[in-house]
C-alpha cells in the first residue's frame, strides 16, 4: 500500500502531492534494500504548524521523517538600514518584519537541530539535499557508490548535481573554479553589465540543480570551525504596505568552495524537474511522464527526450484558475512549444502537437472544443462554445 496524504493540497499525479511522491520514493527504498533511510524537511517559521499536522498522515509509513527549522532574521527597512520589528514577536504587526534566510541557512540549522548529531551516531555517512518541488530529484545509487569508492581514494565532501543549460534556464547558477576550489556563481551576483554573457547557452553550458550529495562529518567539522563561507545574497522586498526593505540571503550551493574534493556530476536533464509555475504544472500532470514508486519518467511514447517549452498567460497564474480552464490535461506527447495568452479554456481530450499558440485578446474568450486537434497552430480572436 502506498502512503497518501493530504489531498487538500495541490494533486501533482492522481491527486499525489509532492510531499506524497517523495515520501513514496523513499519508502519504495527501504523496502528494496531493507534500509531506513529517513526524510528530513527543513521547515520556515511560517511552515512549521502545518507541515507537523501534515505529517500526521504519514505515520503508517515505512520512512522515518524528521523536520527541524530555519532561522528567523529580521527584515531591514532600505532606508534607515533598520529592523523592521519593533521586538523579537512575530505575531500581528510584526509579521511581516520577519524572513527565512535562504537555503544556505540549512547548515547552521540543521548542525544546531541537533539532527545532526543523531545521524552521525547512526553511522549516516551522507545527505542528499534537494527543494522539495524538483520531482526529478531522487536518489541515485550510482552517485552514491561514487561517493563511497572514489576512484582516486580521496573522500568527496560536496558533490553538486549540474546539468546542461536551455533556454529556459538562464537565469540557473553556474559553477566556475577559482583559485583551485569550485565555486557557484549566482545571477544574483553579476554586474548588470555581465547579465547577457551569464545567460549565454554556449558561455556557461550546465547550471546548478541544486541536488547536493554533502558529507555529514564534513559539515560538523566546518559548522564548528564556522568555516563555511557562503556569499551574501541582497534580495530587495517591497512589502504588502509598500515599504521597502532588504532581506541578506545565502545558496546552499554557495558552499561548495568550503569543501574538500568537492565536485560537480553533470546529470541527464530528468533529474531536474521543478514545478514552481502551473506551466511547470502542466507538463508534470500529463501524459508526457509516468509515475513508478513516487517517480516520474518520461512516457517511452514521446520520441525524443526534451520537455516542451509551455508559456501560460496570467489567467493561469493561480491554482485554482489554472484547474478551471482544463476540464482534463491535453495530450502533449508530440509537443513541441505551447503559449497561451488571455481568456482561454480547453475541453475533454484535447490534442496538442507541434508548435500550438492560443491568444485571446482582451475581451475575447477562446474554448478549445472537446477532442480538438491542434498540430502547427494559431488560434487568436473569439471562439465561444455555448451549452444548448
Amino acid at each position: 500500500m502506498g502512503c497518501k496524504g493530504p489531498k487538500s493540497l495541490i494533486g501533482v499525479r492522481n491527486e499525489n502531492t509532492f510531499l506524497d511522491l517523495t515520501v513514496q520514493q523513499i519508502e519504495h527504498l527501504n523496502k528494496t534494500y531493507n534500509t531506513d533511510v529517513p526524510l528530513v524537511l527543513m521547515n520556515s517559521f511560517n511552515t512549521d504548524e502545518d507541515t507537523k499536522k501534515i505529517l500526521q498522515k504519514y505515520s503508517h509509513c515505512r520512512v522515518k521523517i524528521y523536520t527541524f527549522n530555519q532561522s528567523r532574521y529580521p527584515r531591514i527597512n532600505k532606508e534607515s538600514l533598520l529592523p523592521v520589528a519593533k521586538d523579537v514577536s512575530y505575531s500581528g504587526e510584526n509579521t511581516e518584519a520577519w524572513y527565512p534566510p535562504g537555503h544556505g541557512d540549512i547548515y547552521a540549522s540543521f548542525y544546531n537541530s541537533g539532527l545532526l548529531d543523531i545521524f552521525i551516531g547512526e553511522g549516516k555517512e551522507y545527505i542528499f539535499v534537494s527543494n522539495i518541488d524538483n520531482l526529478g530529484a531522487t536518489v541515485d545509487l550510482y552517485i552514491l557508490n561514487h561517493l563511497m569508492n572514489p576512484p582516486n581514494g580521496k573522500p568527496c565532501e560536496f558533490v553538486m548535481e549540474v546539468t546542461n543549460k536551455t533556454r529556459a534556464d538562464v537565469k540557473g547558477g553556474t559553477l566556475t573554479q577559482y583559485e583551485g576550489k569550485l565555486r557557484l556563481v549566482e545571477i544574483a551576483q553579476v554586474p548588470k553589465a555581465h547579465v547577457d554573457e551569464f545567460k549565454s547557452v554556449s558561455k556557461f553550458k550546465i547550471f546548478n540543480t541544486n541536488n547536493l550529495w554533502i558529507s555529514l562529518a564534513a559539515v560538523k567539522r566546518l559548522q564548528e570551525k564556522n568555516a563555511i563561507d557562503m556569499e551574501i545574497i541582497v534580495n530587495p522586498k517591497t512589502l504588502d504596505g509598500g515599504l521597502n526593505v532588504i532581506q541578506l540571503e545565502t545558496a546552499v550551493g554557495a558552499a561548495i568552495k568550503s569543501f574538500e574534493n568537492s565536485l560537480g556530476i553533470n546529470v541527464p536533464r530528468s533529474r531536474f524537474l521543478p514545478v514552481k509555475t502551473t506551466s511547470d504544472l502542466l507538463l508534470v500532470m500529463s501524459n508526457l511522464y509516468s509515475l513508478n514508486a513516487g517517480s516520474l519518467t518520461m512516457s517511452e511514447k514521446r520520441e525524443f527526450p526534451t520537455v516542451p517549452l509551455v508559456k501560460l498567460g496570467s489567467s493561469f497564474t493561480k491554482v485554482q484558475d489554472y484547474l478551471r480552464r482544463f476540464e482534463s490535461i491535453p495530450d502533449m506527447l508530440e509537443l513541441d512549444h505551447l503559449t497561451v495568452s488571455g481568456d482561454v479554456t480547453f475541453g475533454k481530450h484535447v490534442s496538442l502537437k507541434g508548435t500550438v499558440i492560443i491568444i485571446a485578446n482582451h475581451g475575447d474568450r477562446i474554448d478549445i472544443p472537446p477532442g480538438a486537434v491542434l498540430e502547427n497552430k494559431i488560434v487568436s480572436g473569439n471562439l465561444r462554445i455555448l451549452d444548448h
